[in-house]
């Protein structure tokens, strides 16, 4: 499966669905940005059940500023609209596939009754 290019526009209905999303963020300019390109590209061959979203930090200044990136490639994992990681740095393959099947693992019943207690508060 291809990545998805997310803008300020499109960023809300595709990270905010019910799914798993992988949110790299990222530049041209950037050398390790350009190493895990190839690894975060071959990953969403590898699971047509996730969706493998860019954000191209210098195009899309606010949604780097929404969420406070600082340095890149920063990597985020979205499940059910809850952010679940996000770490700057370029993970090679089998460290992204580690974190692939923790994210698939996660209880969400549980996330969401966390999230919600916390709200409550």
């Amino acid at each position: 499966m291809a990545t998805v290019e997310l803008t300020s526009e499109n960023f809300d209905e595709v990270v905010g669905g019910g799914g798993t999303v992988l949110v790299d963020f990222w530049a041209a300019w950037c050398g390790p940005c350009r190493q895990f390109a190839p690894t975060f590209e071959s990953a969403s061959d590898k699971h047509d059940d996730i969706v493998f979203a860019k954000v191209d930090t210098e195009a899309q200044q606010q949604l780097a500023q929404a969420f406070d990136i600082r340095s890149i490639p920063t990597l985020m994992a979205v499940r059910e609209g809850v952010v679940l990681y996000a770490q700057p740095g370029a993970l090679p393959p089998a460290a992204l596939e580690d974190l692939i099947t923790q994210v698939k693992a996660v209880d969400m019943a549980e996330v969401h009754a966390k999230v919600a207690a916390e709200q409550g508060k």
